[in-house]
């Protein structure tokens, strides 16, 4: 019998399995840390690792490759100029998978996967700034209340 040989098939067809695999790549490369359950980020492990080994050799055909399996270009930027760069002294592991307790619901196992030297500002990148809302209710403060009620309806 075969057993423990391949890979988790996670109740999910191939397409499925690929696409959602390419997404979390992304995801990862983007942010350098995401939370899953623990059997996606056992399967993401190696892929993220080869992904990074790829792209330490900074050819062309490299960056096609890497291209056809993540399908996004700033992914592929990030992975040749600043994750390259790194890790070019380590030899190897390059991510990590650390136990996050349980999710409430269903009780699956969690885990945060993170890349090893991580940039902790990565994580921010998409959340909008705190200082834009305080101008808005300073502006708001200014005016009467009927100006305000009017500003926020049209919003």
């Amino acid at each position: 019998m075969r057993h423990k040989i391949g890979y988790r098939k996670l109740n999910k067809t191939g397409e499925h399995r690929k696409a959602l695999f390419k997404n979390m790549l992304n995801s990862l490369i983007k942010y350098e840390q995401i939370i899953t359950t623990l059997p996606k980020a056992k399967e993401l492990k190696p892929q993220i690792d080869k992904v990074i080994t790829i792209g330490k050799k900074k050819i062309l055909s490299n960056k096609k490759r890497l291209f056809s399996k993540l399908q996004d270009k700033k992914s592929v930027t990030k992975v040749f100029e600043i994750l390259s760069s790194r890790y070019n002294k380590r030899s190897g592991g390059y991510s990590r998978v650390l136990r996050a307790g349980f999710r409430t619901g269903d009780d699956a196992p969690m885990a945060i996967i993170e890349l090893v030297d991580r940039d902790k500002e990565a994580k921010k990148i998409d959340k909008p700034k705190k200082v834009e809302t305080k101008d808005n209710e300073k502006s708001n403060k200014d005016l009467t209340p009927k100006e305000t009620s009017v500003k926020t309806a049209s919003k």
